[in-house]
């Protein structure tokens, strides 16, 4: 039997599957989580269920959201875990979750998101976040380090901006390769993502903040006199307060603001 078999399943290479199996990491993320009976719980490719069993032991119920058919089914058909859980097989990137808040429950979010997709699949849950309490996500660690890296960063872009833009985060544990089947290539992390409030994201337009660091970030070498040509002049620029000879990895998060609601303002 390959790495690749655990527990009777073959890992499928184009939904990204690596299955955690260290118990001590597995502790640590549901330790994290903190789920609680009472809890509306939400997990994202439970794939074998390691982290969805001792979470379902502590709450008693949880809904999964599943695209690989045969492990939605084994988890449907699963005798002790089964009965547990609401089985919802589909694509998580184009799953309505603010569809399963209930009593006005926020959701509780976790899962071992595919690399492949994670950006995209974050981005799409940050749309929800007004649903949702809060977040454990593991991810490859340079991943996490973007979304948590500050101003002044190498690693800080529109994954940082638009990440802090809606959360606060803080990475929980780091996770070697051995702790999988198949181990991947990259080592992985786990991050905390904790939504604010709405009044306290105050673009106008999350989709023009989106632009702004698209173009920021898309020639992140130059100053942004240049990258954001496309969309202000120097002079415009400077009369919002941005010094135009810097990159954009020193603006902070509320200069991206700024800069998006004067567009808002000015350009619509």
């Amino acid at each position: 039997m390959t790495d690749k078999v655990h527990l009777g399943h073959r890992a499928r290479k184009r939904f990204g599957q690596n299955f955690l199996f260290d118990e001590s990491i597995i502790d640590k993320i549901v330790t994290a989580i903190d789920p609680k009976p009472e809890d509306n719980l939400v997990e994202i490719g439970p794939g074998l269920g390691a982290i969805t069993e001792p979470v379902a032991d502590l709450s008693g119920h949880l809904t999964v959201v599943e695209l690989d058919k045969d492990l939605a089914q084994r988890l449907i058909e699963h005798p002790f875990l089964g009965p547990k859980l609401t089985v919802n097989q589909g694509d998580a990137m184009k799953f309505d979750f603010a569809s399963l808040v209930r009593d006005d429950k926020k959701l509780k979010v976790f899962g071992n998101l595919p690399y492949n997709i994670s950006t995209p699949l974050l981005f799409h849950l940050f749309e929800f976040a007004d649903h949702i309490e809060h977040m454990h996500f593991m991810l490859q660690k340079e991943v996490v380090k973007r979304m948590v890296a500050g101003p002044g960063s190498k690693t800080f872009g529109r994954l940082s901006v638009m990440t802090q833009y809606y959360c606060n985060a803080m990475p929980v544990v780091e996770v070697p390769p051995e702790c999988f089947k198949p181990a991947p290539k990259v080592d992985s992390a786990v991050i905390r993502l904790i939504p604010k409030k709405a009044e306290q994201r105050t673009a106008k337009s999350v989709k023009i903040l989106n632009t702004v660091c698209l173009e920021a970030f898309n020639q992140r070498r130059k100053t942004l006199r240049n990258s954001l040509g496309n969309l202000l002049t120097a002079e415009e620029l400077t009369s919002i307060g941005i010094d135009i000879t810097l990159r954009a990895e020193s603006l902070s998060l509320q200069q991206f603001i700024d800069i998006a609601n004067w567009i808002y303002d000015n350009k619509q």
